[in-house]
C-alpha cells in the first residue's frame, strides 16, 4: 500500500515561488502525513526541483522531523542530569520493557513511539515524562504504567 501522492502538489504549489521555505513546506508535509514519507520527498523534488539529498540533509538536521512513522501517542523521557538522578533511567528501562521498543522506535501497534530529550527545562519536576505534550513530573514507574493502560484502553474503545 503507497502513500497518496496526490497531496503534494498542493503543498508543494505554495513553495515553489520561495525555496526558502522548505523547512516550512516540511512540516506542512510532515503535518499532513505525520512524518516524512521516502515517496513523497522524491515526489517534492521532481514538483520543486530540489535535490533529495538537500530535502533529506533539513530533515534529518532539525529534530522536530522524522522519517519514520509516529505513534499516534508520543513518551518522551528526559534524560537531563536532574531527571537522571531522580531517576528517569528506572522510568525509561521500563518503559523501553513494556512497550518493547529503544527510544526513537514506535511500537508494532502504532501506538507508542518512545522518545528521550536530554533536558525539557522543567528540572524541579523530574522525572519528568512528557506524553503528547503534557508534562507528568516526578513519574513513577507505577504512574507510567497507568498513563500506558488508560492511553491503550482509549485507543480500544476509539480506534482510529
Amino acid at each position: 500500500m503507497g502513500v497518496d501522492l496526490e497531496p503534494v502538489g498542493r503543498l508543494c504549489e505554495s513553495h515553489v515561488s520561495n525555496r526558502t521555505s522548505l523547512v516550512m513546506l516540511l512540516q506542512e508535509t510532515q503535518d499532513k502525513y505525520g512524518y516524512l514519507p521516502r515517496e513523497v520527498l522524491k515526489q517534492i523534488t521532481r514538483e520543486i526541483d530540489v535535490p533529495l539529498a538537500r530535502l533529506y540533509g533539513l530533515a534529518t538536521f532539525y529534530r522536530s522531523f522524522t522519517l519514520t512513522p509516529r505513534g499516534k501517542h508520543e513518551l518522551c523521557v528526559c534524560t537531563g542530569t536532574a531527571c537522571h538522578v531522580r531517576g528517569a533511567p528506572t522510568v525509561l528501562q521500563h518503559l523501553q520493557r513494556r512497550l518493547g521498543v529503544s527510544p526513537g522506535e514506535t511500537t508494532e501497534d502504532g501506538l507508542f513511539t518512545l522518545v528521550t530529550v536530554n533536558c525539557l527545562g522543567a528540572c524541579a519536576l523530574g522525572p519528568l515524562l512528557v506524553v503528547d505534550g503534557k508534562y507528568h513530573g516526578k513519574i513513577t514507574v507505577g504512574e507510567a504504567d497507568e498513563l500506558l493502560s488508560s492511553l491503550a484502553e482509549a485507543a480500544q474503545q476509539n480506534p482510529q
